[in-house]
């Protein structure tokens, strides 16, 4: 079977099997980060850059900032990073789109990849991380 064949029968059994393991791990680390408090406990990742360097990466407080957000406190969550509802979008579009992998065998939006758009997320994040880190007000208050 040739690749175009195998792109209008859909995914492998496989392949959707790793998607419904990526729900399953997926929500399970939603879970765990709703109900442990990171700020009380120390098993939950710290981030490498910011514990070897202390210089804020773009994705330090995430994991505090969704504990805050799973809780109902968007204004915690957006203190401790302010970029949280928009991985919050890239989280849920990714569950979605396993989930559509996982049931129906193919994926939702194949446009969503395109390097234009990585590409400006990857700029994006690089002058948050940049940004973040200047030592003086306003920029203090990007800092988690």
């Amino acid at each position: 079977m040739n690749a175009a064949q195998n792109e209008i029968q859909g995914i492998s059994a496989v392949e959707r099997a790793l998607a419904a393991a990526g729900i399953v791990a997926g929500t399970t680390g939603a879970y765990m980060v709703w109900y442990f408090d990171p700020a009380q406990v120390n098993f939950l990742p710290v981030c490498p850059l910011y514990a070897f360097t202390g210089f804020a990466c773009p994705g330090c407080g995430l994991t505090r900032g969704f504990h805050a957000l799973f809780h109902g406190d968007l204004t915690t969550a957006l203190d401790y990073n302010a970029l949280i509802p928009l991985f919050a979008i890239i989280w849920g579009f990714f569950l979605v789109s396993m989930l559509s992998v996982a049931v129906r065998g193919r994926g939702i939006v194949k446009q969503a990849y395109l390097p234009k758009g990585m590409i400006g997320f990857l700029i994006l994040l690089l002058v948050f991380g940049v940004v973040r880190n200047i030592p003086f007000y306003p920029f203090t208050l990007l800092y988690p």
